[in-house]
């Protein structure tokens, strides 16, 4: 019997380091490698904007699986087992979250919407078409796709792979009432050591050139920062990036806007605003004060939180909310008003902004 047993144990571990290692040479054969530039499908010849003022929207919507209601088993450190936590939500909760960020963006409907963590065909929720979905509320707009997550197979939590995250394609969605004349999606330097790296997001910016009467152009970028980034290694070579780009582009003459989910705080911004001395263990850095020159603008409405934690589901007053969803503005650009909208995190663990501005 001890020598059965034995037996067993022995090939069950040998079984479960095969599963491993098939997956990490699978995973690393076919990891998503994009060119440092992309072109995404735009309108040809598109007419120059007549308008001076403009309505934006930008809102990390979660993949419609971290409403309210869900939390999310890799932030609890659950890489091998899940525990008590949700690999994805229970599909009735992801079309719950689906139904409720389409009837806000309906009712929103800003000129342009920037949105991130959309899903595009992903087990994590259930292989919805969110981008199709928002699509079709807006038939008139003009639309962009990023990819920023092509993961073929996630098997993590690795002790329960008939639970595993799976399939994954998500990205940046860009939805806009006028038509752009180029649009790209920019690869962002960094990345995190193998085999991590096979299975987290390939980060970038979707840029798009929208022509203007006096013959320069308003550039929108879409931006989604790095995540689980110990020490901000990663997001500083990103900003440089960033930084070097909207310079460049200000410099020709160019209007700039970018907006989304920063995963850091704003200049001077204190992260536990609305929770002080409870910051449960959790911290945000801030981008540097200096890290443009004092004319550029930072803008957000400081008095909603637009990140919740979820470790655990929400609940109001107890889980740790800060602001890392806002706007960057170049000089030649004049905010008008921003709104942060309080949905008690319903329907994601990001709430939107949106912030109407002029052109100078």
């Amino acid at each position: 019997m001890k020598k059965r047993l034995k037996s067993i144990t022995v090939w069950t571990a040998v079984l479960f380091a095969s599963y491993v290692v098939i997956m990490l040479v699978y995973g690393t054969i076919v990891d998503y490698q994009p060119e440092d530039k992309i072109s995404l499908k735009v309108t040809p010849e598109a007419s120059p904007l007549q308008d001076s003022t403009f309505s934006f929207l930008i809102w990390n919507i979660g993949y419609c699986g971290l409403g309210a209601e869900a939390d999310f088993f890799y932030h609890g450190g659950g890489f091998l087992m899940a525990g008590s936590q949700m690999v994805r939500p229970p599909e009735v909760l992801a079309d719950k979250y689906l139904n409720g960020v389409k009837s806000f963006l309906q009712n929103a409907s800003a000129d342009f919407m920037l949105l991130q963590e959309v899903d595009y065909h992903s087990k994590r929720s259930y292989y919805q078409d969110q981008h199709g979905e928002i699509a079709s509320l807006f038939p008139d707009y003009h639309q962009t796709k990023a990819l920023n997550l092509n993961v073929s197979h996630n098997p993590i939590p690795v002790l329960q792979p008939w639970n595993a995250y799976g399939h994954c394609e998500s990205g940046l969605s860009t939805f806009s009432r006028f038509g752009p004349h180029a649009a790209d999606r920019l690869q962002l330097p960094g990345e995190y050591s193998w085999p991590t790296k096979i299975y987290m997001l390939d980060r970038c910016l979707a840029l798009h050139r929208y022509p203007l009467a006096n013959q320069k152009e308003l550039v929108v970028i879409n931006v989604h920062n790095s995540a689980y980034d110990k020490g901000g290694t990663l997001k500083a070579q990103q900003m440089t990036f960033l930084r070097d780009l909207v310079l460049s582009e200000y410099e020709k003459g160019n209007y700039v806007i970018a907006g989304g989910d920063w995963n850091q705080c704003p200049p001077n911004f204190p992260f536990d605003s609305f929770m002080p001395n409870r910051t449960q263990g959790y911290s945000q850095i801030n981008i540097a004060h200096d890290f443009l020159p004092p004319d550029w603008q930072w803008i957000y409405d400081p008095t909603v939180p637009t990140n919740r934690k979820n470790k655990t589901k929400y609940e109001e007053g107890t889980t740790f909310i800060t602001i890392i969803d806002f706007y960057l503005l170049s000089p030649n650009l004049q905010a008008l008003k921003v709104q942060a909208y309080d949905q008690a995190f319903a329907w994601s663990d990001h709430q939107p902004v949106r912030l109407e501005l002029r052109l100078k």
